[in-house]
């Protein structure tokens, strides 16, 4: 667009006026379609990998998840690594001292996706998402007292309702595993941690790098490479060694596109999350995030064929709202301060 001075006939007639508007319009559409298409390629993403990694650990039986996890990564690590040499994306280099900082917080990210995946071999999607929200009581909690931060009424009473809601979600569980709840737990906890201590390493590991920052391309690169020695190690220790070695899974081309898929997706996750924060923001994300798990938990029901009753349907679908109206308090909170 030209500037005013070389538009005096035009202003004169109105014709600028009306290409400005014209260019405004054109602009907040192009905004809006690039919001929308971010956030359905955020939420397709989202939902799919989800329900891959379910399809291959209970469709398929694949009984070693630390094995689907460490090759998922190893996906996203070459990816990320071939995007970085031919100049597509920027990533700070690997060096020792970087390692040491991000180390701690990787031994929490390996647990964090293991967990998940144990627990997402035991128990149906839907409850999952529900039981997801442990987590954000217990991230709460955990900013209460390590940073001081005051919460509102209204976030407080939504974190009651997840409580309730996944109480009585497990009570009325037509499938209702031990084992998987205990690893669904653990991952809260391990999820909580993640998220309350991966700020100040950020901080900490922003000093030490050559650049003096860390984008999300390098946090992807530095967690995705780390856990690929300790998740080969753990393999060894969980004893999948012998698995692998006689299951006939991996000799079906099948599987094997199947996992390349869940590593892709894994990696798309990734892009699509920042494609859309960067194009709306935190409060829109966060709300789109636990609106996101209405469908999924809907889709898990459907495609995975999983025995429910009216009373554990109806806490399933009370615990997404109360994931929504948390969602909401927090904006309000946010807003507020």
């Amino acid at each position: 667009m030209k500037n005013v001075g070389e538009n005096e006939t035009d202003l004169e007639s109105g014709r600028f006026d009306r290409d400005r508007e014209r260019s405004s319009k054109s602009s907040r559409v192009k905004f809006n379609n690039q919001a929308l298409l971010s956030g359905l390629a955020y939420c397709l993403s989202s939902c799919s990998m989800i329900l891959v990694n379910k399809y291959v650990l209970s469709s398929y039986d694949f009984n070693a998840g630390i094995s689907l996890m460490l090759y998922q990564n190893f996906v996203s690590v070459l990816i990320v690594s071939s995007l970085s040499v031919l100049g597509v994306i920027s990533t700070e280099p690997l060096t020792w001292r970087l390692i040491k900082v991000w180390l701690p917080v990787n031994f929490i990210f390996v647990g964090m996706l293991i967990t998940s995946m144990f627990s997402l071999r035991y128990i149906n999607v839907a409850m999952v998402t529900v039981l997801k929200n442990f987590t954000n009581v217990i991230t709460a909690v955990g900013e209460m007292y390590l940073f001081n931060k005051h919460h509102g009424n209204s976030v407080w009473a939504a974190l009651f309702l997840m409580i309730i809601s996944a109480i009585s979600g497990g009570i009325t569980d037509l499938a209702f595993n031990a084992v998987g709840y205990t690893w669904q737990i653990i991952n809260c906890f391990l999820t909580a941690s993640y998220s309350l201590t991966l700020r100040r390493v950020m901080d900490t590991a922003k000093q030490v790098t050559k650049s003096g920052n860390l984008n999300e391309f390098s946090m992807v690169l530095l967690n995705n490479t780390l856990s690929l020695p300790l998740g080969l190690l753990l393999i060894f220790v969980f004893n999948e060694v012998d698995y692998l070695y006689t299951t006939p899974l991996l000799r079906m081309p099948t599987f094997w596109l199947v996992m390349t898929f869940s590593g892709f997706l894994g990696l798309a996750i990734s892009f699509t999350s920042m494609w859309f924060l960067h194009q709306t923001g935190a409060t829109t994300y966060s709300l789109v995030g636990s609106l996101n798990k209405i469908p999924l938990s809907v889709a898990g029901i459907v495609l995975f064929h999983v025995p429910t009753s009216l009373e554990n349907s109806a806490s399933i679908f009370f615990g997404l709202v109360a994931g929504v109206l948390f969602a909401r308090a927090k904006i309000k909170d946010r807003t507020q301060s």
